[in-house]
């Protein structure tokens, strides 16, 4: 069970502990309280991660979650390819290259939460 007392004894940098304590206030990695969250923490409990948004699945290597990287990158894939096919098809190219901004945003979205999980829950993958 996670406490504010098991995220301070973590061995990360100050700043994941921060969000790791907003995340731990908003109700864990589903962000059940997340609206009675002042609006500063609000902000850390569901910040972007930028590195995640350039590098996805190299970042969650990095960070030890390369299972959920691969699943991550392998549904993306699954999901983009066919849709992008379908909409170069419907003339529709410059939406159809702008997907790949959707699958980084998932990942800077994903990250933070992924990463509560591995480090807090103990929670690292998908199988």
């Amino acid at each position: 069970m996670a406490t504010m007392e098991s995220i301070d004894l973590l061995p990360i940098s100050e700043s994941w502990k921060i969000r790791f304590r907003a995340i731990y206030a908003a109700g864990g990695p589903k962000l059940p309280q997340l609206k009675s969250l002042p609006k500063k923490d609000r902000r850390k409990a569901y910040a972007l991660n930028f590195y995640a948004f350039f590098f996805g699945p190299f970042y969650y290597a990095a960070k030890g979650m390369w299972k959920r990287g691969l699943v991550l990158l392998a549904l993306s894939m699954a999901v983009v390819i066919p849709l992008g096919i379908v909409l170069d098809t419907y003339g529709l190219l410059r939406l159809s290259k702008s997907l790949v901004y959707g699958v980084s945003a998932l990942y800077a979205i994903r990250a933070n939460l992924d990463y509560y999980k591995k480090m807090v829950l103990q929670d690292n993958g998908w199988w």
